[in-house]
């Protein structure tokens, strides 16, 4: 009797010994130079998805990039940090879970003048800076405070950004 059911249990145990150990991606902190226009000084805004998603394994989407028409780019949602290949800039939301170069989240409107100078373009919500790479736009909340970045190494003329 003892050893039926030895077999038994070792029979209906079988389907589970197969199963398969799963690692987790684990990222290096993403560190956003904004004045030197790269993430983790390797990746440039031109980088290309197979290059982004070497260098940051644990992406949560990416999408393909086709003729210029689409938003195709490699995404951290979690990390609040968006690679956008295929129009070449990198967006970075205010919950962004990283390291910036420069202490711009939640930064006021009116504190930026020392460390980027004025802006070469103005709007109500956001201002466009004219920058050794390209271009550094910002974007305020009602209350005047930095809440996302987007920066390219094509200049206001040029950029083409996604909604």
């Amino acid at each position: 009797m003892k050893i039926f059911l030895t077999m038994l249990t070792g029979i209906l145990s079988m389907p589970f010994s197969f199963a398969q150990l799963k690692t987790t991606q684990i990222c290096p902190t993403f560190f956003v130079d904004v004045l030197e226009g790269t993430v983790n000084e390797r990746l440039f805004t031109y980088a290309g998805i197979a290059e982004i998603e070497k260098i940051f394994p644990c992406f949560t989407s990416t999408t393909e990039e086709t003729n210029g028409s689409t938003c195709g780019g490699v995404f951290y949602k979690d990390k609040d940090i968006y690679f956008y290949t295929e129009r070449d800039y990198i967006e970075v939301g205010e919950h962004f879970k990283g390291k910036l170069s420069l202490p711009l989240m939640g930064a006021s409107r009116n504190s930026l003048f020392n460390q980027l100078g004025n802006p070469k373009i103005k709007d109500v919500s956001w201002d466009a800076y004219q920058t050794k790479y390209g271009i550094l736009i910002l974007y305020y909340n009602k209350a005047g405070k930095i809440n996302k970045l987007q920066f390219s190494n094509r200049n206001a003329e040029s950029i083409k950004l996604c909604e």
